[in-house]
């Protein structure tokens, strides 16, 4: 693009420099940038952009926005870039994003939900990455910064984009899908997650239905028809809706279900299809992305060959068998109650293990139901029959009283009151032959005790 579109689709102010310059992409960290990438100066509490514009330049920045601010220094700036400021660039980003979906004639997927958006997300780009040219979200890129970065991914060689919409304040996802614009929809489910800012589950489904009411009317909005909320979800939507559930009467139902240690096998329209990834939830994952691919105009047939080469995302149910015997499934990317009870019905369908272990962290973000709901997951522990229970943070001290009270041992109930005692403790605990799964959320910080376990017991069996 022109550094003139820029100013134009943002209200940018040029300062110095040739509005006709190009710039080749998008950057908002000189850690990241390329010769000839627009720099956008974005600010946070703790952290200033405008302090970077030097270094920016001297990287070979096509161009910077910078934030107007009082004492605003271009004394050094390398002349060959052309420079403009704006009050907002965080709002400057959205606004170029938006403009430059604007110029994108290509399918648009928007993917929400509790729980299950990075892994439907990532599943969905790999079944359609042998029929398009597909971009999809790098990482979790699901909010007013990463979002807009997948927006700009995408060029004219493009053809589907593939988008994560993240949520934990009412009115977040009707404002990124002001900028997405998306034709296609997808709500994985609606559980209790952030409800400190979106108050209540029925909160949740209102905030998650932003995106179906988004949807034009030729769009697809793809509906987890075992949702509890799925009737307000439909009635959201102008847009055709294609159903999925399990064992129910969605038109992708996944029938005669079962678990091994391949995975999971069930019959999809006649076909019998195994994936490698484990739990109910991440049958429900495939069947939304299945619907979406083929609500793209994909044949069914020519995208089940791709479902047996699918692989968990990095912390999301990553297995790792290690060299002293022990199975890890490194969960820890993030938490909220429905995940959790994901993952206990994951662990509780593997056999053949000495011992089936779950560690579970503080689940973050509940608000005032946080005790109730992770004295929950305790409960859930002990009836699934789970050996061990290791638990970390002080809240998951309501998920050890729950896990008594529902009769597991008080020996097989270990509370560790942070991640330095887990690191210290853990691996002493643990043994050959255990099948050990990790899930928190990102701040408790048990993505160290996955490294610390990997080092304890051997590395990475090859």
């Amino acid at each position: 693009m022109r550094f003139k579109d820029v100013l134009d689709s943002t209200g940018a102010m040029l300062v110095r420099g040739d509005p006709e310059a190009m710039v080749l992409g998008v950057s908002t960290d000189t850690r990241t940038l390329r010769p000839r990438d627009l720099y956008l100066a974005l600010s946070g509490p703790n952290f200033d952009g405008n302090r970077f514009a030097r270094q920016a330049g001297e990287l070979g920045a096509g161009g910077l926005l910078l934030r107007d601010a009082p004492g605003i220094e271009l004394d050094g700036l390398d002349a060959r870039a052309p420079v403009a400021i704006h009050e907002s660039p965080r709002r400057a980003l959205a606004d170029l994003a938006a403009w430059h979906r604007s110029r994108l004639a290509i399918p648009v997927v928007g993917i929400t939900g509790s729980c299950g958006k990075t892994t439907t997300k990532d599943i969905l780009a790999r079944l359609l990455a042998p029929h398009l040219r597909t971009v999809s979200s790098p990482s979790s890129f699901n909010n007013e910064v990463g979002v807009p970065h997948t927006l700009l991914l995408a060029d004219r060689q493009t053809q589907a984009l593939v988008v994560e919409i993240g949520t934990n304040a009412p009115g977040e996802i009707a404002a990124l899908c002001r900028v997405a614009r998306p034709t296609v929809g997808i709500v994985t489910n609606v559980g209790p997650s952030h409800l400190e800012k979106l108050g209540s589950v029925e909160g949740v489904a209102r905030e998650k239905s932003a995106l179906f009411a988004s949807l034009p009317e030729d769009g697809l909005a793809v509906l987890n028809l075992d949702c509890r909320y799925a009737a307000e979800m439909r009635a959201a939507t102008r847009s055709r809706v294609v159903s999925i559930s399990v064992e129910g009467d969605g038109d992708f139902d996944a029938r005669d279900l079962w678990f091994h240690s391949g995975g999971a096998t069930f019959k999809l329209r006649g076909r019998e299809v195994t994936s490698p990834l484990p739990g109910s939830h991440n049958v429900y994952n495939l069947l939304a992305a299945l619907a979406a691919a083929c609500g793209l105009g994909l044949e069914l047939d020519a995208l089940l060959p791709a479902v047996s080469r699918l692989r968990g995302a990095r912390r999301r149910m990553e297995r790792i068998e290690l060299v002293r015997g022990l199975t890890l499934f490194d969960d820890s990317y993030n938490a909220n109650p429905d995940s959790a009870r994901a993952a206990v019905r994951v662990l509780s369908g593997l056999h053949g293990a000495q011992r089936r272990v779950l560690v579970l962290g503080d689940m973050l973000e509940l608000g005032a139901n946080a005790p109730e709901l992770h004295h929950g997951i305790g409960c859930d522990a002990a009836r699934a029959g789970i050996d061990l229970l290791l638990l970390v943070g002080e809240l998951t001290r309501a998920t050890a009283a729950g896990a008594l009270e529902c009769g597991l041992a008080p020996e097989s109930v270990v509370h560790l009151g942070g991640i330095e005692q887990a690191l210290a403790r853990a691996p002493g605990l643990l043994g050959a032959g255990d099948v050990v799964l990790v899930k928190g959320s990102r701040r408790v910080g048990l993505d160290r005790l996955v490294a610390t376990l990997v080092e304890s017991f051997g590395g990475v069996r090859g």
